[in-house]
């Protein structure tokens, strides 16, 4: 996995929505594609009050 990602959550955030806005239809495609651990992700912007909606393809409040 890779582990460059942005450690602070607001800008994982919005580093996050905008790869999945811009090039991916869904979480799973992007961490798959990148590399990324999708728990790791998920639980980081979970502590800060963001959740992913599937529907919408992003993480919201």
């Amino acid at each position: 996995m890779r582990s460059d990602l942005p450690k602070d959550p607001y800008i994982l955030l919005s580093v996050v929505n905008t790869a999945l806005r811009d090039e991916f239809k869904s979480l799973d495609d992007m961490c798959k594609s990148m590399n990324f651990d999708r728990d790791k992700i998920v639980t980081t912007l979970n502590e800060v009050g963001y959740v992913y909606n599937d529907s919408l393809n992003t993480f919201t409040k």
